[in-house]
């Protein structure tokens, strides 16, 4: 095993030998805006504890795993009477990023009851916007880190596999879109879209110091047209094999969904593919 010193301050390379493998660990500890890797920390401690290179205390403690033992988001109780007017008759609407704010709540609870695929806890950095009309919601949109390796998108900007691993990190996958059933308003789906995609970018960078370039969702077409994507410029860049992270074959084991994709700058292949 390689040596491991000052893990609080300096930038550390450690190599963790297993009899199958060598895994090589390269970090700086602390997250671009300045907050401690705290779980990525933990998760190297306990890689070392069950390769036998080291020995951790016993557990004192075992708290609750969002990603074990799911605690479904609460009930909350809003005004649900319709809203059928024109765009302009909502308008100015309110993008609250609700991360970490008394309003995430709220938007955990609105995915839950009303997207089809409930809520989730998100992995990795992510951010949350509630939409209000008039004080009202009328729209969730979640954001999170992206999947590590879509084929279609990668041949889209051309990355190579070193800047994917290094560059990953500035692209932004829409996991949840929600306009909330009791509201009909033409155009407002793509309104939103165009919104937030002005907007991506500087809240990630004040959220976690550094922006993001390209932003990606998937539609499944057996569901949805995308046609609010593709009414505020979102680009079809082909399909997923249907194959998850997981599998061990090469058949599809999940429905096959159309990649989307919207550039954040005109420059995103530039920045993306630098090493």
């Amino acid at each position: 095993m390689g040596a491991l010193t000052d893990i609080g301050s300096r930038r550390v390379a450690l190599t963790v030998r297993f009899p199958t493998a060598s895994i090589e660990v390269l970090s700086q500890w602390k997250q671009a805006n300045g907050a401690l890797r705290d779980m990525v920390c933990r998760g190297l401690l306990l890689m070392l504890h069950r390769a036998g290179e080291i020995e951790l205390p016993a557990v004192r403690q075992i708290s609750l795993n969002p990603f074990v033992q799911r605690r479904r988001p609460q009930p909350l109780l809003i005004d649900t009477t319709p809203l059928d007017r024109t765009l302009d008759e909502i308008r100015p609407l309110e993008f609250a990023q609700v991360r970490r704010t008394g309003g995430e709540a709220l938007f955990n609870s609105l995915i839950e009851q009303h997207h089809y695929l409930g809520y989730a806890q998100p992995v990795g950095e992510h951010m949350k916007y509630l939409v209000l009309a008039q004080g009202r919601p009328v729209s969730c949109i979640a954001w999170s880190s992206a999947p590590r390796h879509i084929a279609s998108r990668d041949r889209y900007i051309g990355w190579s596999a070193e800047a994917r691993r290094r560059n990953l990190r500035f692209l932004a996958y829409n996991t949840r879109f929600l306009i909330l059933p009791w509201v009909r308003v033409p155009h407002l789906a793509s309104h939103i879209l165009g919104r937030v995609a002005g907007q991506l970018a500087t809240d990630w960078e004040r959220m976690y110091g550094h922006a993001v370039y390209f932003a990606e969702t998937f539609i499944d077409p057996g569901r949805f047209r995308g046609t609010c994507y593709r009414a505020a410029n979102w680009k079809l860049l082909g399909l997923t094999t249907g194959r998850g992270k997981a599998s061990n074959s090469k058949r599809p084991n999940r429905p096959i969904k159309e990649v989307l994709g919207y550039p954040l700058t005109p420059k995103f292949r530039e920045l993306l593919s630098q090493p």
